[in-house]
């Protein structure tokens, strides 16, 4: 399999007039769309300072101008920065400045996002003046120049959940290779349609979506945003057998009202990361698909797969080069002793950082941040900030993220094992285990989303029930709530659980 270039991939269809890109009512040939294209690129080269870095940021939603920008970009050499929408004023600036766009191209949807001086020009991308600006260069042909794979072609943000945004460099080979790699795993090609609802402002929805995709040659169908009412109606409405998804999506789904028709829609595979065991079963279930689930990350660094054989609760199988490691040794950790019951017996010693040893893997750096990088790769071994633990037989667990360590009566616990322990409640949606200060160290804390009731008394009940809980992991404090704050791309902000207001939701205390 030739990776190419995204440039390659586009040019490889400037003849087709097959279906590329459906949005809502409307409809564009792949033909159409590399001709789109290659007068985004024109425009964009004449207003750009070509002594400059040629970034150009993007504050849209899943609109049909996005798509084109970003073949604009793989065609003439401009790079994407996706602004993430729910960003806003000062911190939004920040976001534009650090990334040295030179422009940024909105809509009246977000406009009102940006401060009244962002410092660089705004356009309009539905106005009259942008689309007089496109009819000037409707026919130019696509430039000519020599695309490399480590051509940068977009900035994207990591989500935020522990701290300010980084913008990873995106490389033409960070989307052509798993573009390629799951359009030939999935067996997908001009006859399919992939369906992109995550935001296009994030790796997800670039790599597992549009990417595929193009590499396929199927149709893309955009929605501008997620709904979860609206997903299988799209999905019968474009005819999608193929969608992607990160977090908690699949959940949003499940918790429609269940039809006896839901399987009856032309969805083969569904492709993501995030999502836990139960609706991933349930889902492949209702709607008759299969879920593929992986761990990665916007970096794209550290990849771990899930396999049919895979142990209950397990993240799956670890890529070459992948290990838990003692963040302050850097030694591997020594893999998990549990009880009979399934405890952790050695969570101290046996929970480290997931790492890749092998060095960076697809991670091409962040633009403008050389501590972060420096943290990010420490030693050559690309560390993800995401806690593990592994298994005798080499299965690796999740455990959380580096910053979200409970000390409770001395013993040091990790927030996912006891999430997974409380999602296994068939009432409970949701569930983010957090800390809260105690007199000395922690006090765990939990906030939960139900799909159906469940009282104090009956949460006390099924906690007590379940071996492989430690009583010192039981939650001393419980809020229901109805959602629970979430990045755009569905990750919880944790931090904002204990700064939430008291008034919020239904408390529970023991």
């Amino acid at each position: 399999m030739t990776p190419g270039t995204v440039r390659d991939l586009l040019l490889a269809r400037a003849g087709d007039d097959r279906p590329g890109l459906l949005v809502e009512d409307a409809a564009w040939s792949w033909r159409e769309i590399v001709t789109e294209s290659a007068a985004r690129t024109a425009a964009l080269t004449s207003m750009l300072t070509p002594d400059r870095p040629p970034h150009v940021g993007v504050l849209l939603d899943n609109v049909p101008e996005l798509a084109f920008l970003l073949g604009g970009a793989a065609l003439g050499g401009q790079v994407v920065v996706g602004l993430n929408t729910t960003r806003r004023g000062p911190a939004l600036a920040g976001d534009i400045a650090r990334t040295d766009c030179q422009l940024v191209l909105t809509d009246a949807a977000h406009r009102d996002l940006l401060p009244e001086d962002v410092g660089v020009p705004v356009i309009d991308a539905d106005s009259p003046e942008w689309e007089a600006t496109l009819a000037g260069y409707q026919g130019t042909p696509a430039p000519a120049r020599e695309a490399t794979p480590g051509d940068l072609v977009m900035l994207i943000f990591t989500s935020g959940t522990s701290g300010e945004p980084k913008a990873v460099r995106v490389t033409d080979a960070k989307i052509t290779i798993p573009g390629l790699m799951l359009a030939d795993r999935f067996g997908l090609g001009p006859q399919d349609v992939v369906y992109v609802a995550m935001p296009m402002f994030h790796s997800n929805a670039i790599m597992a979506g549009w990417a595929v995709g193009l590499a396929a040659g199927a149709t893309l169908a955009l929605a501008p945003r997620f709904s979860a009412s609206g997903f299988l109606p799209d999905v019968r409405r474009f005819g999608a057998t193929y969608a992607n998804y990160v977090g908690k999506p699949l959940s949003y789904v499940l918790a429609t009202p269940e039809r006896p028709d839901d399987a009856d829609n032309p969805l083969r595979i569904v492709f993501g990361n995030e999502a836990n065991e139960g609706d991933i079963a349930d889902f492949a279930r209702r709607f008759g698909c299969l879920v593929v689930d992986s761990y990665s990350s916007t970096e794209n660094a550290v990849v771990v797969q899930r396999r049919p054989d895979m142990p209950p609760g397990s993240l799956g199988w670890p890529l070459d080069g992948v290990r838990v490691l003692d963040p302050e040794t850097g030694r591997e950790t020594p893999a998990a002793r549990f009880d009979a019951d399934g405890r952790l017996l050695n969570a101290a010693t046996a929970i480290g950082e997931l790492a890749n040893t092998a060095g960076a893997g697809a991670f091409a750096g962040y633009y403008n941040d050389p501590a972060a990088e420096a943290e990010r790769m420490r030693g050559g071994i690309y560390w993800s900030g995401d806690l593990a633990y592994r298994d005798a037989a080499g299965w690796i667990y999740f455990a959380g993220r580096s910053g979200e360590w409970l000390r409770v009566d001395g013993e040091n616990m990790a927030t996912a094992p006891i999430e997974r322990i409380l999602l296994r409640h068939p009432a409970v949606s949701e569930a983010a285990v957090y800390a809260l200060p105690d007199h000395v160290g922690d006090k765990v804390a939990t906030a939960l989303v139900l799909r159906a009731p469940l009282s104090a008394e009956e949460l006390w009940g099924f906690l007590a029930a379940q071996p492989d809980l430690s009583v010192k992991a039981w939650p001393s404090v419980v809020r229901v709530l109805e959602t629970l704050p979430r990045t755009a791309t569905n990750k919880v902000l944790k931090r904002s659980l204990r700064d939430l207001d008291a008034g919020l939701g239904t408390t529970w205390t023991r």
